[in-house]
């Protein structure tokens, strides 16, 4: 499979990524375990995980994504084939959150004691943290390289002006800089990414790793109205889609996945990797045929009939 350099890191992935926020929630350690297996028999390597995976839920208190990753690597023995990112920064507990330099130092020993490995190859700052120096930050990541434990580092959910500083800091400084980008970024959510982060990532030569990349499965076509979702885990990420535009982007979904003899998901992923400066982006599935369509997204080439009536549909200027 063709792998894409992240940004100047020397790294290079698939083009898609696996989103590991469904280990220990939505899949149980069991079928985990099975869904990595797939994953890299198809010939992917790439997973993304974080600290806070699943603090989310009921009775969890974040870890547990990374506890399920851990306990795969250690029962397979096969760390070496997967390029694993993971994440700091959100609330972990009283005091436990941010990117100042004492708790990164503390959260990267809890994060590679639960994925049960010395080495996480992509650490990415969660969110950005406007009360701690940008110096502060990159100096804990430059001390996390040079001890091994670290070999890149990114960001995710960065304003562009915050990351183009950041970026700047880490130059002027000689500090290890972020040479990825994980934003929001959808056939639905296109225009916080599209009007600055785009040519800001294209420009810096930094790869870009769109979460969220099928909107909670709205755009895989599951999830027709409310009532569709109605119940489910992803119910309340899911009810701001079910607008005009929303069903106007699933019926432009329909008709090219109709004249491509595919699905709405592999479009809508396929569409993803056309974008400027994407690199990779991430998704999950939790069944085999979601994995399908994941695969069949790489092989797809979308032509310019099929781009025109997606960038048309989903416009976000668009009345």
């Amino acid at each position: 499979m063709e792998l894409r350099p992240l940004g100047n890191s020397g790294l290079k992935t698939a083009p898609l990524i696996f989103g590991g926020n469904v280990f220990g929630w939505t899949l149980d350690e069991r079928e985990s375990f099975a869904m990595i297996d797939a994953w890299l028999d198809a010939g992917f390597n790439a997973i993304d995980t974080a600290d806070v995976y699943s603090r989310w839920v009921d009775g969890h208190a974040g870890g547990e994504s990374e506890t399920v990753l851990g306990r795969y690597f250690k029962a397979r023995g096969n760390r070496d084939r997967v390029l694993l990112a993971t994440k700091v920064g959100k609330p972990m507990g009283d005091g436990e959150q941010g990117l100042s330099k004492a708790y990164i130092m503390r959260a990267v020993e809890a994060s590679l004691k639960r994925l049960q490995t010395d080495v996480i190859d992509l650490y990415q700052s969660h969110d950005d943290d406007a009360d701690t120096p940008l110096e502060e930050t990159l100096e804990a990541y430059q001390r996390l390289i040079e001890q091994g434990k670290v070999r890149a580092i990114g960001a995710s959910n960065y304003r562009a002006h915050r990351l183009d500083e950041a970026l700047t800091v880490a130059e002027r400084n000689d500090l290890p800089r972020y040479e990825t980008l994980q934003p929001f970024y959808n056939l639905y959510d296109r225009s916080d990414y599209e009007a600055r982060l785009a040519p800001l990532c294209e420009g810096r030569n930094v790869g870009v790793i769109p979460y969220f990349a099928l909107a909670s499965g709205f755009l895989t076509g599951k999830y027709r109205d409310r009532e569709d979702a109605r119940g489910t885990p992803r119910e309340a990420f899911l009810d701001k889609y079910f607008d005009e535009r929303g069903m106007r982007i699933l019926d432009a979904l329909d008709d090219v996945a109709r004249r491509l003899d595919t699905t709405p998901a592999s479009v809508s992923l396929a569409w993803l990797m056309t974008r400027p400066a994407v690199t990779a982006p991430i998704a999950s599935a939790t069944s085999q045929r979601q994995l399908d369509a994941m695969i069949a997204a790489t092989r797809l080439t979308l032509d310019d009939n099929a781009l025109k009536t997606l960038d048309e549909a989903s416009d976000p200027f668009q009345a």
